[in-house]
């Protein structure tokens, strides 16, 4: 990204070309699944790398690499590859960065399906990790194995407690250890928030699903960083397969461009939503990093731009109270997922831990009386008139 140009102007023109194919303004789906050659001679030359183009659709595509333009000068990285996932992602970044007889520390409250993968799928390939306590770099530090631990992956804000990682100190951290790269999942913050290769970091991944689509109808997800880091993760993607179809590319394209004015709206209805529910009292207590009762507020003020559009909470009562509560909500729909123009409401152990039973709920933090509140960009007021009349209805049951 320029110094001299604003996020929103990254976010319109940055990895788009100012004439594409008919004079379209737009970049166009390039739907092939392969590319023809004009003959033997420019098939040698594409193979020595003498010209850019494309040979077949596992490797690459315009419309792909559009994109892909656009969120490295978001993130503010040399380079960016796209997936069919944020999980395609986040697997294949692992796999490509890891070998058998290496460690991985992982921070707790985060994603549980990249914890699922990191403790469960990566030992069948002997890769060994520890799990420690979100947001605390001397946990990090204490884990680190050296000589067998390559990756530190963390989450910030982490999912669902919203807690905030100190990316200067990780930084410093990973300077201390050069052998060691550090992964950060900024999906909660988006670039638009946090860049955390500014502040040290190696590789920023994204659910490009969430902020960055913006509009619940895209699977998707991002590594970005050096050069050297995502052009070996490409590499290992073209063997795996999790690449990204041209068409979700171009609604990511399209939703890219709003992202600014989007999370500005988030951002501002979730800290007026997380300070009012802090003030019912019908509410025990809110996690949002832009509240100075959340452990991280100091942390999150210092190194972010804005504090998101999730408000998690736990309501006074039991868990059928709070179902009770979620299931009189009007404006928001009760569906997984965050980030996009709706506003999206859930209890986590209903959608993301059902299968989990009460203690093992309980080990790993989620209570039953947890709802997490992901804003999307309607009025705030008519969105917090709908959060009060749902605890009116729980309330009276």
């Amino acid at each position: 990204m320029s110094e001299r140009e604003g996020i929103d102007t990254v976010a319109v023109h940055a990895g788009e070309a100012r004439r594409n194919a008919y004079g379209s303004l737009t970049t166009p789906v390039v739907a092939t699944s392969t590319y023809a050659f004009d003959d033997a001679e420019e098939l040698r030359r594409h193979h020595a790398h003498e010209i850019e183009r494309d040979e077949y659709g596992r490797y690459g595509n315009p419309t792909v690499r559009a994109a892909e333009r656009k969120l490295a000068a978001l993130d503010g990285a040399e380079d960016c590859a796209l997936f069919a996932s944020g999980m395609a992602a986040i697997t294949t970044t692992l796999f490509a960065m890891l070998r058998s007889g290496q460690h991985v520390v992982l921070t707790a409250d985060g994603y549980r399906r990249t914890r699922q993968f990191v403790t469960t799928v990566l030992p069948r390939f002997g890769v060994t990790s520890t799990v420690v306590a979100a947001a605390r770099v001397e946990a990090i530090a204490e884990a680190i194995v050296p000589g067998k631990t390559k990756v530190v992956l963390t989450e910030s804000p982490t999912n669902p407690y919203l807690r905030v990682t100190d990316l200067d100190a990780l930084g410093a951290l990973r300077r201390a250890h050069p052998g060691v790269k550090v992964l950060v999942d900024a999906t909660f913050a988006t670039p638009v928030n946090q860049r955390p290769l500014a502040h040290g970091a190696d590789l920023v991944l994204h659910s490009a699903t969430k902020y960055l689509g913006g509009h619940n109808d895209l699977l998707a997800g991002s590594v970005s960083g050096s050069e050297a880091l995502v052009d070996a993760i490409r590499g290992v993607r073209g063997v795996l397969g999790g690449v990204l179809d041209p068409h979700p590319a171009y609604l990511l394209l399209r939703g890219m461009k709003t992202l600014g004015l989007r999370v500005a709206r988030q951002n501002a209805s979730g800290l007026a939503i997380a300070a009012a529910l802090e003030a019912d009292p019908r509410i025990e207590r809110v996690f949002y990093p832009g509240l100075p009762s959340h452990p991280d507020h100091a942390v999150a003020a210092a190194q972010m731009s804005g504090f998101g559009g999730v408000v998690s909470f736990i309501v006074r009562g039991d868990g059928d109270r709070t179902t009770r509560f979620v299931d009189a909500c009007r404006v928001a729909a009760i569906a997984p997922s965050l980030g996009g123009v709706e506003t999206l409401i859930e209890q986590p152990w209903r959608m993301s831990y059902f299968e989990l039973d009460a203690e093992e709920r309980a080990r790993i933090g989620i209570s039953d009386s947890l709802v997490r509140l992901a804003v999307g960009i309607e009025d705030p007021a008519d969105l917090l008139a709908d959060l009060r009349s749902a605890l009116d209805a729980a309330f009276a049951a």
